[in-house]
């Protein structure tokens, strides 16, 4: 349906406000905001009914409600003194009063039929950040984009009013000429957030552009050019307007901020970057790197939690993969981990990496509680919720642990670590005995990934279990591979059951398998 009043026409289905044939700019919120209040004119539209209607009940505040009506009146040329278009009736709510003539919309006449974007994203507004461009003309700068990227992303996955789609997929379109309409298709999300970042001395440039993929406009774009001791101030200038853009009434309530405590020193910002880009490759030496980059960071600045948080998580997974001693590792991984809670208890990658070091020793109900505490302060963590769903499995709850592995994948359906979640869920199916269901998703594990450990245990023991001699064979050869020091005492002290049947379960399959 189409409304025109004055100058103006508001189509429904076109999402769009024109006046005197040019669009006029509108938030989503703000759109859905006037054309609520346009079909409903025939009456006042009370605060209730627009909590209701606009804001799926959520809590807000009379500032963020008044903050979309002013935008709303703004983008008609009406105001609160006026109030020509939109009157507010004391103690009642609002209503249209312009004169409206309706019209049935008319279909564009030549346009291509266009995939409609996934079913998901009607659930609530999606949102994925991608790389920004290293304009710098050095390819060893590309970690310095990466980081601006992922502490804006962290930022706005703090929110949850949308979803935010995990980085490890989002930064899969990085260096690749593709087209926002299918990455929106592809990561099932409604806005995208790109940009770039050009480098030099002691200066920086960074331009970010948020796209609705629905209608392919621009909503909000802007520049920075900074003294690289302001980078902090950037992230925050950034993080603030896409969330204005894309939830008003956060920006309106309060000013949002990432409420993340920059480190002292930007190089230890710069190393902590250098970290993240091996840590996310789950390679042996890639793990090695990122130990030493991050120890660097916290010689810089003992106090900086990410850093400490990161460097927790990484020793615990190099203890889960095989590639490091638990004892060797965890008192330090732990004083990390602790520090970093200490310094932020309100951080999710603190809570997510002492976490992960309670599940490698033994401490399942705390790994349990950290991994939820972490998930509560950022429901978008794929991270988090992937050791959370391998640490239901060690604690005897195969079926939440399959359905947190699920949830993983939608946080980050393209992400390279999609491996590591498959591995998890069927690592959970294995448990509950459904050996068929762990065989294939061990085998869509490694299909992602042909070095991944943990999916090759899955699918020897699955393998065993079934008595599929062939199969096990090679499972075995390769875990062997990629786990040089696989044994069956290894899996007895090393990895953290809370029920003794599940451990001896999970070594008869190894048994069965041909392991020693």
């Amino acid at each position: 349906m189409r409304f025109r009043f004055e100058n103006n026409l508001l189509d429904g289905d076109l999402r769009e406000l024109t006046c005197s044939g040019a669009a006029v700019p509108l938030q989503p919120q703000v759109f859905d905001l006037l054309l609520y209040l346009v079909a409903q004119r025939t009456r006042v539209v009370s605060k209730d009914d627009l909590i209701s209607q606009i804001w799926s009940d959520r809590i807000i505040s009379d500032s963020a409600l008044n903050s979309r009506i002013n935008a709303a009146r703004k983008a008609l040329g009406d105001d609160g003194a006026s109030q020509r278009l939109i009157k507010t009736i004391p103690r009642k709510g609002f209503r249209f009063v312009g004169e409206v003539r309706e019209e049935l919309a008319v279909a564009p006449p030549s346009a291509e039929p266009v995939a409609a974007l996934p079913r998901a994203q009607t659930e609530r507004p999606a949102i994925a950040v991608l790389a920004f461009e290293n304009m710098s003309g050095d390819p060893a700068q590309d970690y310095f984009g990466d980081g601006i990227s992922e502490d804006i992303l962290t930022a706005l996955s703090k929110q949850r009013w949308f979803l935010v789609i995990a980085r490890n997929s989002s930064f899969t379109y990085k260096g690749r000429a593709v087209h926002i309409r299918q990455i929106a298709q592809e990561l099932g999300v409604r806005y995208i957030v790109e940009g770039s970042v050009r480098k030099a001395d002691n200066r920086v440039r960074i331009t970010a552009q948020l796209n609705d993929a629905t209608t392919g406009s621009h909503l909000w774009a802007e520049r920075y050019d900074r003294e690289l001791v302001d980078v902090f101030a950037v992230q925050d200038e950034i993080t603030n307007a896409i969330a204005a853009a894309i939830e008003p009434q956060i920006h309106a309530a309060e000013s949002f901020r990432a409420h993340r405590k920059p480190p002292a020193s930007l190089d230890a910002w710069d190393l902590l970057m250098r970290a993240l880009s091996h840590y996310w490759r789950v390679t042996r030496r890639d793990h090695e790197t990122a130990r030493t980059l991050l120890e660097r960071a916290v010689e810089i600045d003992p106090n900086y939690g990410q850093a400490l948080s990161v460097l927790a998580a990484n020793h615990m997974f190099g203890v889960h993969l095989g590639w490091t001693e638990l004892a060797v590792v965890a008192p330090a991984a732990e004083a990390a981990a602790l520090a970093a809670v200490r310094g932020d208890h309100e951080d999710a990658w603190a809570h997510a990496a002492l976490g992960s070091v309670c599940f490698s020793t033994r401490r399942l109900a705390d790994a349990l509680s950290e991994f939820e505490q972490a998930l509560a302060l950022n429901p978008n963590f794929s991270l988090a919720q992937s050791y959370y769903a391998l640490a239901l499995s060690y604690a005897g709850r195969p079926k939440e642990s399959f359905e947190a592995a699920q949830r993983a994948m939608r946080l980050s359906p393209r992400d390279p670590s999609l491996a590591i979640y498959h591995g998890i869920a069927g690592y959970a199916r294995f448990t509950e005995r459904r050996y068929g269901e762990a065989i294939a998703l061990a085998r869509e594990a490694i299909r992602h990934r042909g070095d991944l450990t943990g999916a090759y245990r899955v699918l020897a023991v699955s393998a065993g279990m079934t008595g599929d001699g062939v199969l096990a064979e090679m499972a075995l050869s390769e875990l062997r591979r990629t786990q040089p020091g696989i044994s069956l005492h290894w899996i007895a002290t090393q990895l953290p059951w809370a029920n003794e049947a599940d451990r001896e379960h999970y070594m008869e399959g190894f048994r069965r398998a041909g392991l020693r």
